[in-house]
């Protein structure tokens, strides 16, 4: 049995991160999925594991991590896989970091809130969406996903040098979440369409097999409103 325990759940989009590394990088590992429409994360015996009530978590033989760029890091260094994913030479570390970095108040918050905002939120509190707030986020977010597509990716295959690493699994996550809430982060964005297809091409089978519950969620919103808009 594998001595790392993986909890986690596919609506989680850093959740789906892990689950794609660990497949495609050969990572052994017991997975246990938190139900969270049902509420296990706020339950006594997963606090116990993670007070701070969240999904993804590691416990690696009694060492437990509860941030998922941490846990990326970790397993790259404690475990035998590829260098390309975190790279041991310091200057291609540093353009991984790079990325990793950035992308907690960009890529990460716009793309997150932007779905809370427009389709999780009022869901959960029975309340119209805020328009003006969806519109304000959008903006911002379009401003993030156009960085990517003209400094992020100017002339590089992938995110952090042209071959794929951890930042690349990290952002394919965030910016597919937006597609739930009616938007195609890849209209008009030669370079960031063209990544999303290497990207997934390179993590299949496991792209699909994560995305499989996203791909549900996008076909009921698109049944519901329509299909998807570039909102440019």
């Amino acid at each position: 049995m594998a001595k790392l325990t993986y909890y986690y759940n596919l609506l989680s989009q850093p959740s789906r991160a892990l689950y794609m590394f660990f497949k495609k990088a050969e990572v052994p590992f017991e997975g246990k999925v938190v139900d969270l429409l049902k509420g296990e994360q706020f339950t006594a015996e997963f606090e116990a594991i993670n007070p701070l009530k969240k999904v993804p978590v590691i416990n690696d033989n009694g060492f437990v991590l509860i941030e998922s760029i941490a846990i990326l890091r970790y397993i790259c260094r404690t475990y035998n896989v590829a260098d390309h994913w975190y790279p041991k030479d310091s200057v291609k570390q540093a353009q991984v970091d790079e990325y990793l970095e950035w992308q907690h108040t960009n890529t990460r918050a716009d793309c997150a809130l932007y779905y809370l905002h427009k389709v999780l939120w009022p869901v959960m509190n029975g309340k119209p969406v805020n328009e003006q707030r969806v519109a304000q986020l959008e903006n911002k977010m379009i401003t993030t996903l156009d960085l990517i597509e003209n400094v992020w990716l100017k002339n590089k295959t992938f995110l952090s040098g042209n071959e794929i690493s951890i930042s690349d699994i990290i952002a394919i996550c965030e910016i597919e979440q937006t597609r739930m809430a009616g938007f195609n982060p890849y209209a008009n964005r030669p370079n960031l369409s063209n990544w999303k297809m290497r990207t997934a091409t390179y993590l299949s089978p496991y792209y699909e097999e994560a995305n499989e519950i996203l791909e549900m969620h996008v076909a009921k919103y698109n049944k519901k409103y329509g299909k998807l808009s570039s909102h440019i």
